[in-house]
Protein backbone atom coordinates (compact mmCIF):
# COMPACT_ATOMS: atom_id res chain seq x y z
CA UNK A 1 0.00 0.00 0.00
CA UNK A 2 1.37 3.40 -0.81
CA UNK A 3 1.05 6.22 1.23
CA UNK A 4 0.87 9.60 -0.27
CA UNK A 5 2.56 12.35 1.99
CA UNK A 6 2.23 15.76 0.73
CA UNK A 7 0.63 19.20 2.05
CA UNK A 8 -3.20 19.37 2.81
CA UNK A 9 -3.25 21.69 5.40
CA UNK A 10 -1.99 25.34 5.28
CA UNK A 11 -1.58 27.70 8.53
CA UNK A 12 -1.39 31.34 8.82
CA UNK A 13 0.12 33.15 11.33
CA UNK A 14 -2.63 35.80 12.65
CA UNK A 15 -2.89 38.59 15.08
CA UNK A 16 -6.49 38.42 15.29
CA UNK A 17 -8.50 35.10 14.52
CA UNK A 18 -11.82 36.76 14.95
CA UNK A 19 -10.81 39.63 12.53
CA UNK A 20 -9.22 36.82 10.01
CA UNK A 21 -12.36 34.92 10.57
CA UNK A 22 -14.41 37.32 8.71
CA UNK A 23 -12.42 38.34 6.15
CA UNK A 24 -11.88 34.91 4.66
CA UNK A 25 -15.83 34.03 5.38
CA UNK A 26 -16.23 36.71 2.98
CA UNK A 27 -13.21 35.66 1.03
CA UNK A 28 -14.29 32.13 0.56
CA UNK A 29 -18.41 32.25 1.00
CA UNK A 30 -18.61 29.71 3.53
CA UNK A 31 -17.64 29.97 7.45
CA UNK A 32 -14.98 27.98 9.43
CA UNK A 33 -15.64 24.21 9.98
CA UNK A 34 -13.67 25.13 13.56
CA UNK A 35 -13.60 28.49 15.13
CA UNK A 36 -12.55 29.01 18.97
CA UNK A 37 -10.66 32.88 19.89
CA UNK A 38 -7.12 31.68 18.91
CA UNK A 39 -7.71 29.36 15.94
CA UNK A 40 -10.40 29.01 13.18
CA UNK A 41 -10.26 26.45 10.39
CA UNK A 42 -11.86 26.25 6.58
CA UNK A 43 -12.12 23.27 4.25
CA UNK A 44 -11.46 24.25 1.02
CA UNK A 45 -13.26 22.42 -1.83
CA UNK A 46 -10.12 20.95 -3.24
CA UNK A 47 -9.81 18.96 0.13
CA UNK A 48 -6.99 21.68 1.73
CA UNK A 49 -7.55 23.03 5.06
CA UNK A 50 -6.97 26.61 6.21
CA UNK A 51 -6.14 27.52 9.20
CA UNK A 52 -6.00 30.71 11.07
CA UNK A 53 -3.76 30.85 14.23
CA UNK A 54 -3.20 33.58 16.78
CA UNK A 55 0.51 34.22 16.31
CA UNK A 56 0.94 34.82 20.20
CA UNK A 57 0.01 31.66 21.49
CA UNK A 58 2.15 29.58 18.83
CA UNK A 59 4.51 27.10 19.83
CA UNK A 60 7.22 27.33 19.00
CA UNK A 61 7.33 31.33 18.81
CA UNK A 62 5.51 32.06 14.74
CA UNK A 63 7.38 34.59 13.02
CA UNK A 64 5.36 37.99 12.13
CA UNK A 65 2.43 37.52 11.42
CA UNK A 66 2.21 38.15 7.33
CA UNK A 67 4.39 37.50 4.88
CA UNK A 68 2.78 34.26 3.21
CA UNK A 69 1.13 33.96 -0.48
CA UNK A 70 -2.61 32.73 -1.09
CA UNK A 71 -2.76 31.77 -4.97
CA UNK A 72 -6.09 31.26 -6.67
CA UNK A 73 -6.02 29.69 -9.99
CA UNK A 74 -9.01 31.08 -12.11
CA UNK A 75 -9.53 30.63 -15.78
CA UNK A 76 -8.97 33.32 -18.28
CA UNK A 77 -7.97 37.60 -18.39
CA UNK A 78 -11.65 38.47 -17.66
CA UNK A 79 -11.66 35.75 -14.48
CA UNK A 80 -8.64 37.69 -13.07
CA UNK A 81 -10.69 40.99 -13.76
CA UNK A 82 -13.86 40.27 -12.56
CA UNK A 83 -12.37 38.71 -9.03
CA UNK A 84 -10.04 42.38 -8.93
CA UNK A 85 -13.24 44.42 -9.51
CA UNK A 86 -14.93 42.53 -7.01
CA UNK A 87 -12.59 42.74 -4.27
CA UNK A 88 -11.92 46.37 -4.65
CA UNK A 89 -15.65 46.88 -4.25
CA UNK A 90 -15.62 44.86 -0.71
CA UNK A 91 -12.69 47.30 0.11
CA UNK A 92 -9.57 44.46 0.12
CA UNK A 93 -6.29 46.20 -0.96
CA UNK A 94 -4.66 46.05 -4.00
CA UNK A 95 -1.26 46.00 -4.26
CA UNK A 96 -0.42 45.06 -7.49
CA UNK A 97 -3.13 45.94 -9.94
CA UNK A 98 -3.52 43.11 -12.77
CA UNK A 99 -0.83 42.68 -14.54
CA UNK A 100 0.32 40.56 -17.51
CA UNK A 101 3.34 38.29 -16.29
CA UNK A 102 5.66 35.31 -17.82
CA UNK A 103 3.01 32.65 -16.12
CA UNK A 104 -0.40 34.32 -16.59
CA UNK A 105 -2.38 37.41 -15.64
CA UNK A 106 -2.10 38.23 -12.49
CA UNK A 107 -3.27 40.78 -9.42
CA UNK A 108 -2.04 40.77 -5.89
CA UNK A 109 -4.20 41.55 -2.86
CA UNK A 110 -3.69 41.83 0.92
CA UNK A 111 -5.62 39.85 4.20
CA UNK A 112 -5.67 42.08 7.29
CA UNK A 113 -2.27 40.49 8.39
CA UNK A 114 -0.48 41.99 5.09
CA UNK A 115 -0.27 37.47 3.83
CA UNK A 116 -0.44 37.97 -0.26
CA UNK A 117 -3.86 36.75 -2.21
CA UNK A 118 -2.88 36.37 -5.83
CA UNK A 119 -5.41 35.62 -8.01
CA UNK A 120 -3.92 34.51 -11.64
CA UNK A 121 -4.81 32.96 -15.11
CA UNK A 122 -2.55 31.04 -16.13
CA UNK A 123 -0.47 31.35 -19.65
CA UNK A 124 -1.88 28.80 -22.22
CA UNK A 125 0.70 28.14 -24.49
Amino acid sequence: MTTRFEPNFVLLYVHSPLESVAFYTALLGKPPVESSPTFAMFALDSGVMLGLWAASGVQPAATTPGGSELAFAVEGVDAVEARHTAWKAQGIPVIQPPTAMDFGHTFTALDPDGHRLRVFAPRME
